[in-house]
C-alpha cells in the first residue's frame, strides 16, 4: 500500500474503525493491513491512549486464529508517528518473520516524545470530574507520559481476541528499555521483559549534571558501576523497583558509554530479589539485540546477536508459552 494513502484511508475507510472498551469510554481503534515487499502482511494499529489521542504500532501474526503469546518491540524514544513505524517495520521484518514461525505474535510500537524528568515529578494519574461546565467529560489530573502510552498500549493488546492477553512479553533497548522499566513497575500486565541497554537514568534518578561526557561534551560517559551508585537516588529508585512482579532479563553491551548503568539497575533489581538475569555481550551496534535487516535489506545476524536472540527468546518461551 502507497505510504501516501494511509492517512486519507484513516480518514474515509469507515471498515477499518473496530469498536473496543476502553476506560473511560469506548473509544474506536484504527486498523489499516499492510504489506512487507516480500509479500507478507502487517498491520497499521492506531492505539487510543490513556488522554484519548492515538499512537501507532506496527503488528505481525503467526497462521492461523490463536490466541497467541505476543512480544512487543521498542527502539529508543516516541518520534515521527507512523512514519517510525514504517521504517521500524521494514528493518524488523526478518526478526518479526523469525518470531511468527515460532509462534508469536509480534507488535513494534511507538507513544508520544518523552519530556525529560517528568516521571519524577508527577504520581499517578487519575481521572476527575469536571468541575467547570457541568457536563458529562471526565478531566485527567495530569498531562500523560510516554511511559502511559506503553501501557495504554498492552492493555489494547490484551484486548485483542488473537493474543493471549496472559502471555504478554516486551523487549526494547536504549529509551524504550527505560519505559519497559517503568511499565512493570507501574503495572503487572506484562508477562516477562527485556530491558536491553535500558537507559534507566531517570528511573534510577540519577543527577548526571557534573557526570563526564565525551568530547563533544554531549554523550555521557556512565561506564564506571560505582561512579554510577554514587550519582543515583537509591531509595527511590528501590521503591520503584520494589513493585515488580515481571520476570526480567536485563542486557547490556560491553564497553557502551552507559554500561554502567545497565549494571546498576541488574543489581539493585537483583537486591531486592526479583526474578532476574543478567547478560551482556560485546557489539559494535547500539540496539544489537533487536537483529535489524541491513541496509540492502537482507536479515543477516551475526554469532553475538544470534547468541543475544538465543537466550531471550528462550526466556520469553520460558514465560510465555
Amino acid at each position: 500500500m502507497n505510504r501516501s494513502l494511509i492517512l486519507m484511508l484513516f480518514c474515509c475507510v469507515q471498515s477499518s474503525l473496530i469498536a473496543q472498551t476502553l476506560v473511560p469510554s469506548d473509544i474506536p481503534w484504527i486498523r489499516l493491513d499492510q504489506n512487507f515487499s516480500s509479500g507478507d502482511s502487517w498491520e497499521l494499529q492506531l492505539v487510543p491512549t490513556q488522554d484519548e489521542l492515538y499512537v501507532p504500532i506496527g503488528l505481525v501474526k503467526p497462521e492461523g486464529d490463536g490466541p497467541f503469546p505476543i512480544i512487543l518491540i521498542g527502539s529508543g524514544q516516541g518520534i515521527n508517528g507512523i512514519k517510525k513505524i514504517q521504517d521500524q517495520m521494514d528493518i524488523s521484518h526478518g526478526l518479526m518473520m523469525r518470531l511468527a514461525k515460532r509462534g508469536y505474535a509480534s507488535a513494534f510500537v511507538n507513544f508520544r516524545n518523552e519530556v525529560p524528568e517528568l516521571y519524577n515529578e508527577v504520581g499517578d494519574a487519575t481521572l476527575i470530574e469536571d468541575n467547570v461546565s457541568g457536563g458529562y467529560r471526565t478531566l485527567r489530573s495530569r498531562g500523560s507520559l510516554d511511559s502511559d502510552d506503553f501501557i495504554s498500549i498492552i492493555r489494547h493488546i490484551g484486548s485483542l481476541s488473537y493474543i493471549d492477553s496472559n502471555h504478554i512479553g516486551a523487549i526494547g533497548s536504549s529509551h524504550s528499555g527505560e519505559i519497559i522499566m517503568k511499565a512493570v513497575s507501574d503495572s503487572n500486565l506484562l508477562a516477562a521483559a527485556v530491558p536491553a541497554e535500558a537507559a534507566v537514568r531517570e528511573y534510577l534518578l540519577v543527577s548526571d549534571a557534573d557526570a563526564p561526557r565525551d568530547e563533544t561534551g554531549t554523550e555521557l560517559q556512565l561506564q564506571d558501576l560505582d561512579y554510577v551508585r554514587s550519582i543515583s537516588n537509591r531509595e527511590r529508585a528501590m521503591e520503584r523497583i520494589n513493585r515488580i512482579n515481571t520476570p526480567l532479563l536485563i542486557m547490556g553491551r560491553d564497553g557502551d558509554h552507559l554500561q554502567g548503568l545497565f549494571e546498576l539497575l541488574f543489581e539493585w533489581v537483583d537486591e531486592s530479589k526479583k526474578n532476574v538475569r543478567w547478560l551482556s555481550y560485546s557489539h559494535h551496534e547500539h540496539g544489537y539485540v533487536l537483529l535489524r535487516n541491513l541496509p540492502d535489506g537482507s536479515f543477516s545476524p551475526d554469532r553475538i546477536q544470534e547468541l543475544a536472540y538465543k537466550e531471550y527468546i528462550e526466556f520469553f518461551d520460558k514465560y510465555l508459552k
